[in-house]
């Protein structure tokens, strides 16, 4: 019976592991000797594509925006797996027809549902500025 070496197979592995971190350190060590070394006023400024920074950077968002980014990221997965559904409509037959129906009727059941209690409203409400334009009309006459 002939002898399995296991470290046969594992050196292509190890050299490669070394020649990766061989090539990390020269290039971090290139870029540390000969990158500028400057330091002028404008340096620490942070830089956003030319804009000068006005303002603080601490701006405080709505709970609500979470939720709408949230909805997006699921809706927009739940869109592919209707896409790769369609890819294989004609293999899955009825069964896969009557199961992304009743996926669809869900995602419509859960979207009313979002709707209904105001998780899609990620704007000022329009009512209560009517309220207070009224309110406010109301005291200048």
């Amino acid at each position: 019976m002939p002898e399995s070496n296991d470290h046969a197979v594992l050196w292509p592995f190890l050299l490669y592991a070394v020649i990766v971190v061989f090539l990390l350190v020269l290039i971090l060590s290139l870029s540390y000797v000969l990158g500028q070394r400057h330091k002028e006023r404008a340096t620490d400024l942070p830089y956003e594509g030319g804009v000068q920074q006005t303002g603080s950077t601490k701006i405080r968002f709505s709970a609500q925006f979470y939720l709408v980014a949230m909805l997006f990221v699921i809706f927009d997965v739940e869109a592919v797996f209707i896409m790769l559904w369609a890819l294989g409509f004609y293999e899955l037959g009825w069964a896969g027809y009557i199961g992304i129906s009743i996926f669809i009727v869900q995602l419509v059941v859960v979207l009313i549902y979002e709707w209904g209690i105001g998780a899609l409203d990620f704007g000022p409400d329009g009512k209560k500025i009517l309220k207070a334009f009224k309110r406010q009309e109301r005291r200048l006459s």
